[in-house]
């Protein structure tokens, strides 16, 4: 995904988490993040964004059960750690153009559910004000 990202001049990509800021070195170690990240502990921009919490069941169902049955089976217990941020939080990918209009969103319904990075590619690159 990173290499794709780098093709695209003219265009900062972020991440925004809502983690607890004491906890963001561990946070960027374990999901493997080399971007610039931007902390909203309060969710203000997550509501901006119309991104609610998932139900129990799309949060905590069959997927779920059989990404940790894969952790455990790997690492062990050594892999499986208690969560520490509100694990019912939805997310989305949005491209915001330089006037601040956003020009592409994307609501996640689960913590598995995110567009392919063709499609938010392809958004940056079809964006009138590039």
């Amino acid at each position: 995904m990173r290499a794709r990202l780098d093709d695209l001049p003219d265009t900062d990509v972020v991440l925004m988490t809502f983690t607890d800021p004491t906890n963001i070195a561990a946070y960027r170690q374990r999901h493997a993040v080399d971007l610039p990240v931007v902390i909203d502990a309060g969710r203000s921009s997550y509501r901006a964004f119309g991104l609610g919490r998932g139900s129990l069941a799309r949060i905590w169902g069959f997927r779920a059960a059989r990404r940790y049955a894969e952790i455990f089976r790997t690492d062990g217990l050594s892999g499986l750690r208690r969560p520490t941020d509100d694990t019912r939080q939805l997310g989305g990918d949005f491209v915001i153009d330089p006037n601040g209009a956003l020009i592409y969103g994307f609501w996640g319904e689960g913590p598995d559910d995110r567009p392919s990075i063709d499609d938010i590619v392809a958004a940056v690159n079809e964006a009138p004000t590039r």
